[in-house]
């Protein structure tokens, strides 16, 4: 039997990452703008506050069970900034490069270029399920001024992996999705989820 779950985005790239991983498990993963729902607000200071407030959003509107991310990259020498304001760093509208742009300006003047990805994943059965299963993934690496690499999206052209030599937007999608912070925390919420 396949269960629906409403994943709390419209993102085309996780939707099949998500579905991969738990299509075997007999889940079946739908876009929440399949059934109308808005973007849910994400107001909280933490990406588990705010990937739990997507998640009860989309189930509160569907009735379905409901899967939600948050995730963000962290430089360490600017105290986790941008963190939850990835998407958002440099303002309205949302642009990949002003991010960039800010990010690197604002890393200049630091010796430590060390960052990491985030990932929080909560998955709820229902809007008011008060024992939510939550899954993070981390993905350690360091921002580097020029861009490489065509793949990925954010931060990936400046997203260096020293043990590989590359950026994360020179990496395949493959292996991409299988070292990443949300690789990582998907795997572990299906973990959860058998």
């Amino acid at each position: 039997m396949t269960r629906t779950i409403v994943l709390a985005s419209n993102n085309s790239g996780k939707l099949k990452e998500f579905n991969a991983l738990l299509a075997p498990l007999g889940f079946d993963v739908r876009p929440q703008g399949e059934f109308n729902v808005p973007e849910a607000e994400e107001p909280h200071p933490t990406f588990v506050e705010n990937a739990l407030a997507k998640a009860r959003h989309a189930a509160r509107l569907t009735g379905l069970p409901a899967l939600a991310d948050d995730s963000g990259v962290c430089a360490n020498a600017l105290g986790g900034a941008p963190g939850v304001y990835s998407a958002r760093y440099a303002g309205e509208p949302k642009s990949d490069a002003r991010n960039n742009a800010k990010l690197v300006a604002e890393l200049a003047a630091h010796a430590d270029k060390s960052a990491y990805y985030y990932c929080v994943l909560v998955y709820v059965r229902h809007a008011d399920d008060p024992q939510p299963l939550i899954a993070e993934g981390r993905w350690d690496g360091e921002i580097v001024a020029d861009p490489r690499g065509a793949g990925g999206f954010g931060y990936d052209p400046h997203f260096l992996l020293p043990a590989f030599g590359k950026t994360a937007a020179e990496l395949s999608a493959e292996d991409k999705n299988r070292i990443s912070h949300r690789g990582l925390a998907l795997r572990a919420l299906v973990e959860k989820l058998r």
